[in-house]
């Protein structure tokens, strides 16, 4: 008798007919559908995370590369765990100790689906504002303006989150509110010579710097907006795991 497939491979499979290198087409409403009702029946166990060690993933959040000597044997890093990794798409998984934290970045023109396997975990997220609105910040650094899509807590069991090239919070951070594990599949994949490179930026509230710009916001409130600078991700603390669910036949 045949074996049965797994879930992660009937995920595979799916992804494999869907998504292409380039991203183009993008997919579509039916095939993004279809994905996310797949990802909403994933449980910890169909990837191989055991339930009942969720409370080891204990830390004390994020810390920054000066002090990394000095708490290591306390704080626990983000663990990373690599599923599957192609030309069109990536499948992981980051396990959260509580309070750790992904900065703000970016996924140039990409689509992102996240599911929270087990916990609790705060998203917040914004997309650029077009046309662009860009201007000197504090020391003449360049901001630019965005607008928040996204600013909640996910709890498990959760539907699917899908964010898209310019739409659905393309950019975000994580903060582990409880020790949790979130499920991503990236298509196309991180690719800096194809002009996909994840770039990590601060939030900025929009009154720092609009008022002495002059520029006017024309659509919801001034709280929904704040200025984007790049920045260097120094206090993201992350090692990479062994991931022990079931393999995937490519």
């Amino acid at each position: 008798m045949a074996r049965k497939s797994s879930k992660v491979q009937a995920l595979y499979e799916l992804c494999q007919t869907v998504f292409t290198p380039s991203g183009c087409p993008p997919p579509s409403s039916p095939a993004i559908n279809k994905l996310r009702s797949v990802l909403d029946a994933m449980s910890p166990t169909d990837v191989g995370l055991k339930e009942e060690n969720q409370d080891d993933d204990r830390g004390l959040g994020f810390v920054g590369l000066d002090q990394l000597k000095r708490v290591s044997r306390w704080a626990q890093p983000i663990t990373y765990l690599d599923m599957y990794e192609g030309d069109s798409f990536t499948m992981c998984i980051f396990r959260f100790p509580t309070s750790s934290v992904i900065p703000l970045h970016d996924h140039p023109g990409m689509t992102v689906f996240s599911k929270v396997l087990y916990g609790s975990l705060h998203v917040k997220s914004y997309d650029w504002v077009e046309p662009a609105q860009e201007i000197k910040g504090p020391n003449y650094f360049p901001v630019r303006l965005a607008k928040l899509a996204v600013d909640k807590v996910l709890t498990a069991p959760c539907g699917t989150s899908v964010l898209y090239p310019r739409s659905g919070g393309n950019l975000h951070n994580f903060t582990a509110v409880t020790p949790c594990a979130v499920l991503d599949i990236l298509t196309p994949p991180y690719r800096e010579d194809a002009g996909r490179k994840c770039t990590y930026y601060r939030d900025y509230p929009y009154t720092a710097f609009a008022t002495e710009n002059g520029i006017k916001i024309k659509d919801g409130r001034e709280e929904d907006y704040a200025w984007l600078a790049e920045t260097e991700p120094d206090n993201l603390y992350m090692r990479l795991g062994n991931y022990t669910g079931p393999s995937i036949q490519v």
